[in-house]
């Protein structure tokens, strides 16, 4: 099995997210994640406590049975008393003994501490000295207390969003390093202000607890303490000494302190590296890159994600050692979500550059091949595609035109194959073949029946080369050729760029200015169907030409050729005048319909064809705001600084601004915000199957919600039957145009069309 090498954009896609991890690594970016994915982290592990610290609680039932505050301190001497003689090992508080109280009672609880002889440990801490002296003040317990005890300090200090996650080994207390109480229970030393984070997954549900009253009562199991360490502090509500925690909510200070207790005795919890993290997760990374598939994707990330924090949950809970989850976390989200957006991307471009019917290579796939010297193409005509269709279905003609393709691939230059039209197939001949020994042994190649679904089927064709370097040149000059051969009865013909036949070809323009004079052009309409009103609102204006002697001439015939001689103007501005007229008369008609008008690349820059039309609209009644000009995707972009500064001025003349064929050109999203639009129409090619096609279904939404969020209108043109209209209803598309709705019709039938469909409506 070959593996692949990474493809740029894949080692792109990497670099950038392991940079982005670097910076994550910043505790001012890092840490608010870290922060916010604790619970998360928390939640993956349940612990219990080790049974080896007990808390007796100042709880509410205490409070109410010891109804002063202070509390004497005659009830704290007998709790001691109660719980030395029920073996506990070291007696805690968590309670404030730095003011005297009675003298009766200070000598109660001295005599209790000394009858104790060093099991209980009482707490010290620092205080402000008031709201505008930012000075610290120690607070002991009263000397009394102190020659028969161990001080530990006490001190909580949540992060910035207010909640507790770590708590310190020591701090200083009138001038001396402490331990805090739950370095003292536990046994460990440390640093003065060294913090260590708390053991959170520890439910404090599992750490026993006792009540203070009972405890003073004599009313408890001396097994719940013996050999234990007791921690006495406040749970009861109207206390106070609460804080919020990651996972548990608001906790009372005690059970915190109990919790951090826990987590030393399992260990002293040791920060790491940072770094270690990221690097796990850009080999992870590498793997995530190799996939292809959204399916295989999403299920090696999430393996990444499971191997990665598990691996640091393990290391937190049998190591001791937290590492920082963002930047590797976000590391894999980035590295996965770049794969996804590069196979997005990969996906448009194969769907835009394939045949939907046939998976071939498509016109837009060949117009994107870059030739560097002059190549031979040939365009292949199927005759009789229509004759096939009537006979056989529609996988027979896919199998038919797939198998006429594979003979094609044999004589092709590079195995390659375009359906550049429905009939029309197109392949570059290799450079060393000479043209009439090439054309022969295709002729007997394609001279043979094709086997479908059965049945032997002749598939008659003809062929048309030209050559040059410009692939869009290069397949309308050889497709030209294709139909002239066609006509001629001949198997193949040169592009009429090289030979005899430009004579036809000039012909053929100068009768087309005597069919304009003659009345032979004519204008033919393509309504638009409104989605939101279900009405015709717009149509497109498309040229037709009846010659008396030639019979009906394709505009694909005429219009490239109009181009190249320069008669394009003529025939725009004849055309132009056309629809003005028939504007006119349909708006005295009571229809007041706007109305498209196809703009050829070459007369976007031409002065003296913006300077007519400016005249023409000036001097008709129609209003501009109901002209469309409709100019292709390819033609913004062969110039785009002049394309624009045209497109402005018709929109400085009130006239409406179509980009015609859009999905088929290159035209980027920064550019397509640059030109002044009021419409996108999305190709035929995408929108044909979209209801049926997965891909081309989220091709013509996302181009719908692009083109609103630019504020545009869309149309969508090709529209062959009722479920395609459907989904364009559902996916929110403005318009519609397509044999469905309409043909092309004459300026009387476009009339009765419309009248039927109103009183349709009424």
């Amino acid at each position: 099995m070959t593996v692949r090498a990474p493809r740029r954009s894949s080692i792109a896609i990497l670099i950038l997210a392991g940079l982005c991890g670097v910076l994550l690594l910043l505790p001012g970016l890092g840490g608010p994640i870290d922060r916010a994915i604790d619970p998360l982290r928390l939640a993956l592990r349940s612990g219990t406590a080790s049974q080896s610290v007990a808390i007796v609680e100042m709880d509410a039932a205490s409070v109410a049975v010891i109804r002063s505050w202070p509390w004497p301190r005659r009830h704290y001497a007998t709790v001691i008393d109660a719980l030395r003689q029920a073996g506990a090992a070291t007696i805690v508080f968590d309670v404030d003994f730095s003011s005297p109280s009675d003298p009766a009672d200070d000598r109660a609880m001295a005599d209790a501490l000394r009858r104790a002889e060093g099991q209980v440990a009482l707490p010290t801490f620092a205080q402000k000295a008031g709201v505008a002296d930012s000075r610290s003040l120690d607070a002991l317990p009263i000397p009394a207390f102190r020659p028969h005890v161990a001080l530990a300090s006490v001190s909580m200090a949540p992060d910035a969003d207010g909640l507790v996650r770590s708590v310190p080994l020591a701090t200083m207390t009138a001038g001396l390093p402490r331990p805090t109480l739950s370095a003292f229970i536990a046994g460990r030393s440390g640093r003065a202000d060294q913090t260590f984070p708390v053991d959170l997954s520890i439910d404090p549900g599992t750490i026993p607890r006792l009540s203070f009253a009972a405890v003073m009562r004599g009313r408890f199991d001396p097994a719940a303490v013996r050999g234990k360490t007791v921690l006495i502090g406040t749970t009861a509500i109207e206390m106070g000494d609460r804080y919020a925690v990651p996972r548990w909510g608001v906790l009372p200070g005690v059970v915190i302190q109990a919790l951090a207790a826990e987590t030393l005795i399992a260990g002293l919890p040791m920060t790491g590296s940072a770094g270690l993290p990221l690097l796990a997760a850009l080999l992870l990374g590498v793997v995530i890159l190799w996939r292809r598939r959204t399916v295989g994707l999403v299920l090696t990330t999430s393996a990444a994600l499971a191997v990665l924090i598990g691996s640091i949950l393990i290391a937190q809970y049998r190591l001791h050692v937290i590492y920082p989850m963002a930047g590797a976390v976000c590391t894999i989200l980035l590295v996965a979500g770049g794969c996804l957006i590069r196979d997005i991307v990969r996906r448009f471009r194969i769907q835009r550059h394939t045949d939907g019917e046939t998976a071939l290579p498509n016109r837009a796939a060949f117009l994107d091949r870059r030739f560097a010297a002059p190549v031979d193409v040939a365009v292949v005509q199927i005759g009789n595609l229509d004759a096939i269709m009537a006979v056989v279905g529609p996988d027979d003609l896919k199998n038919a035109l797939i198998r006429t393709a594979e003979r094609l691939k044999i004589v092709s230059i590079d195995q390659q194959v375009y359906r550049v039209r429905g009939h029309h197939l197109a392949y570059v001949i290799g450079p060393d073949q000479q043209l009439d020994e090439a054309m022969a042994g295709l002729r007997a190649l394609l001279m043979q029946p094709v086997e479908v679904g059965g049945r032997r089927i002749d598939i008659r064709t003809c062929v048309g080369t030209s050559q040059g370097s410009d692939p869009d040149r290069l397949l309308t000059e050889a497709a030209l050729a294709a139909e002239q051969a066609e006509a001629a009865s001949l198997f193949w013909t040169r592009s009429a760029a090289r030979h005899d036949d430009l004579e036809r070809a000039l012909s053929l323009m100068s009768d087309l200015d005597d069919a304009m004079t003659a009345g032979h052009i004519e204008v033919f309409y393509q309504p638009k169907l409104s989605l939101t009103v279900d009405a015709v609102t717009s149509v497109e204006a498309l040229v037709r030409w009846r010659d008396p002697e030639r019979g009906f001439i394709g505009p694909d015939q005429f219009i490239p050729l109009a181009e190249k001689s320069g008669r394009i103007e003529k025939l725009t501005l004849y055309i132009f005048d056309g629809v003005l007229h028939d504007a006119a008369a349909w708006r005295a008609r009571g229809h007041d319909l706007a109305v498209g008008i196809n703009i050829s690349a070459t007369l976007l820059t031409s002065r003296s064809f913006n300077d007519a039309i400016e005249r023409r609209i000036a001097a008709s009644p129609v209003p501009p705001a109901t002209l469309i000009f409709e100019v292709t995707e390819s033609a913004a972009m062969d110039d785009p600084d002049a394309a624009v500064a045209a497109l402005r001025r018709y929109r400085d003349l009130g006239v409406a601004v179509s980009m015609d064929d859009y999905g088929t050109g290159q035209c980027t999203l920064s550019y397509l915000q640059l030109l002044p639009l009021n419409e996108l129409k999305i190709d035929r090619s995408f929108v044909q199957f979209a209801h049926t096609n997965h891909h081309d279904a989220i091709l013509v939404r996302s181009t719908i919600d692009l083109a609103h969020s630019l504020g545009l209108k869309v149309v969508a043109e090709g529209i062959e039957d009722a479920e395609c209209l459907h989904f364009l209803r559902a996916s929110g598309c403005d318009m519609a145009q397509g044999y469905h709705i309409s043909r092309p019709t004459p300026f009387a039938e476009l009339m009765t069309f419309v009248e039927h469909r109103k009183a349709a409506a009424a």
